[in-house]
């Protein structure tokens, strides 16, 4: 694992979900580097896409049930 894969799921471990451009803001990496990450972790795993209106980035098997 590249050590931008590893910053990506660093920084989904503090957030419910992001959008690709959010973490590259964040980890001041360029978004089409970080699109390029998530789609190989997304591969392996380790994050899922949410479409929810927009498409988000979580970590892989996270609850985003909404709490009542």
């Amino acid at each position: 694992m590249d050590e931008l894969q590893e910053k990506i799921l660093d920084f989904l471990k503090t957030v419910d979900k992001a959008k690709t451009k959010e973490i590259a803001a964040k980890l001041g990496a360029k978004k089409r580097d970080v699109d390029k990450a998530c789609s190989t972790l997304a591969k392996e795993g380790k994050v899922e896409y949410l479409y929810i209106g927009t498409s988000f980035v979580t970590l892989a098997g996270k609850d985003h049930t909404p709490k009542a």
